[in-house]
């Protein structure tokens, strides 16, 4: 069964998110566990960003300790773009795997300079979007490798 962690700064605040979040996490059930681990996102203005994105990155940075057994990847739009058919072929080689999706102000440079990269579009989205896309790209991903009818 697939381990998947999804750490990500802020949480869900609009229930049709949450609502597709659920819904997702329902259809992967059967064949991967998906844990959520929510961090504090910090307020910013102009004048402190850079080091609001410090401080987030150090955050996650120190949640990443505990999955040193996982690979890891930071959702990021420089990182490396997958059509469905590569993405799950990605995933296949990989049972432990956590994915990490930054606050408003992405991520510093350090952190991406410590993990590897993986992009879901070169469009940029809300972080709370970015979970359901994630989850359904996840969920596509089961359906290839275990030749059900969803992806066409």
């Amino acid at each position: 069964m697939l381990d998947i962690e999804i750490i990500s700064i802020g949480k869900i605040k609009k229930d049709y998110f949450n609502d597709a979040t659920k819904e997702y996490i329902k259809r992967l059930s059967p064949y991967a566990k998906v844990k959520f681990v929510n961090l504090k996102a910090e307020s910013f203005n102009d004048s402190n960003k850079e080091a609001v994105q410090e401080i987030e990155s150090k955050r996650i940075m120190k949640s990443l300790e505990k999955y040193d057994k996982n690979e890891i990847f930071l959702l990021h739009e420089r990182g490396k773009i997958f059509n469905s058919l590569e993405f799950a072929s990605f995933i296949d080689k990989h049972q432990k795997i956590t994915f990490v999706i930054g606050g408003s102000l992405g991520f510093s440079e350090e952190l991406l300079s410590k993990y590897q990269q993986v992009s879901l579009s070169n469009l940029t989205f809300l972080h709370e979007m970015v979970r359901v896309i994630l989850l359904e790209q996840i969920y596509r991903t089961i359906t290839i490798l275990k030749a059900k009818n969803y992806h066409h």
